[in-house]
């Protein structure tokens, strides 16, 4: 099947008794059982079922499953937030003592993350991941995982997942990606050596803003070392679920940060146009970009221009198109926020992935904990403005640009 017929059609999806074609929002927290024997096999995971929504509920499993289709892996778990879902996948194996090895152009929130981190005895090795040897560099015996985004948030810069993996794999370590800014739509990491996806669902894959959420996505082909990964011996016994098994019946369980029913069909609709919006979004975005490209006193970083130190890799890793986000530089800070506020179609908002085309201002925002270090690391600069963009007719988003550039002096 094709991108857009197996989105649609890869799973089973609404209710058979009834003949719905949407999966119905099952708003309950709680399942009754027939015996007490079938509520001891639910929790002794020797039963198939649902027993409480903070552990497992029909509309979310349906968004797991068509999101584990979609990332090709083996199993989904859906979480609260996308910062849920990557603080659950890193410390289902990661613990006091351990490393983690991350590309430092990562999205300012992530960065605070790891910081956080460190009050449990974690410590991150920020590195330009774009260098193999940075990387190799960094790994020591106490390194747990390796991790990247597919696109840098907002440096724009590509990862070589099969380089990457081979390097991680090479070491016995898994490599996580964070695909929220590429999406499924233009690279599946598990196909390019990815051992663990992570998706912030409330961007792209819901398309609207309508709800906060986040999934992980195991592809269960790494083996793990159950002497470098001690609490994965128990779960062994479930082979390529293990490292899912592992997760459903701890970490994920006892925070409790699931995933609400009303989300995962807000999110079960949503995706339904996702290769649909994300091909117009990224049409809209090179257009945009190689427009204001030509602009004086513009400087643009986009993955599908020429000029982008990562175009080769994007060309070679991305399905034929380049993102729907673009940054813009336009002299100074002051600039910049004339040009925010000048402009009439974008909406100023700390989001991406929507219908509509979103703009920010990531050094006075996302980037605000970050050290001057960081922001240099990750490319963020205090007359840098960061485009979401939309479906919007595209003529329309270059005519508003242009007058708002020209409005704010930048020439």
């Amino acid at each position: 099947m094709g991108f857009n017929t197996e989105l649609l059609h890869g799973t089973k999806t609404g209710d058979p008794v009834t003949g719905a074609t949407l999966t119905p929002v099952y708003q309950s927290s709680a399942f009754f059982q027939p015996s007490a024997e079938q509520h001891e096999k639910l929790f002794h995971n020797k039963a198939n079922g649902f027993s409480y929504t903070r552990i497992d509920n029909p509309t979310i499993a349906a968004f797991e499953e068509r999101m584990t289709v979609l990332e090709k892996g083996v199993a989904s778990v859906a979480c609260a937030s996308g910062m849920a879902a990557l603080s659950n996948a890193l410390l289902n194996i990661v613990g006091a003592g351990d490393e983690i090895v991350t590309s430092n152009s990562l999205y300012g929130g992530t960065i605070d993350l790891f910081h956080d981190l460190e009050a449990f005895g974690i410590t991150t090795r920020f590195v330009d991941a774009s260098n193999l040897s940075n990387v190799e560099a960094a790994i020591n015996e106490k390194t747990r995982v390796i991790f990247a985004e597919t696109i840098g948030n907002p440096k724009l810069d590509v990862t070589d997942i099969p380089e990457l993996a081979k390097l991680a794999h090479e070491h016995g370590i898994p490599l996580i990606i964070d695909n929220t800014v590429a999406t499924p739509f233009l690279v599946r990491p598990i196909q390019q050596g990815a051992d663990i996806v992570i998706n912030s669902t409330s961007k792209y894959v819901n398309g609207n803003s309508s709800a906060i959420s986040g999934v992980i996505t195991d592809s269960g082909k790494f083996k793990w070392d159950t002497e470098k990964y001690p609490g994965m011996k128990t779960y062994a016994k479930f082979g390529p679920f293990a490292y899912t098994a592992k997760l459903r019946n701890g970490l994920f369980r006892n925070i409790g940060a699931c995933m609400a029913p009303q989300t995962a069909f807000y999110n079960l609709t949503g995706m339904e146009t996702l290769g649909l919006r994300m091909e117009r979004a990224c049409d809209n975005a090179m257009l945009l970009a190689a427009t204001l490209d030509l602009l004086p006193g513009v400087t643009v970083n986009y993955p599908g221009l020429p000029s982008s130190p990562w175009h080769d890799t994007a060309t070679r890793m991305l399905d034929g198109k380049y993102g729907a986000i673009l940054t813009i530089r336009v002299g100074s800070k002051e600039k910049a926020f004339a040009v925010m506020n000048a402009l009439k179609i974008p909406m100023i908002v700390s989001n991406i992935g929507d219908t509509k085309t979103l703009i920010v201002h990531p050094e006075s925002t996302l980037s605000a904990h970050s050290t001057e270090q960081e922001k240099k690391d990750a490319a963020v600069y205090d007359d840098m403005i960061r485009i979401s963009v939309g479906i919007e007719d595209v003529d329309d988003l270059i005519q508003d640009f242009e007058e708002a550039l020209s409005g704010a002096g930048v020439k």
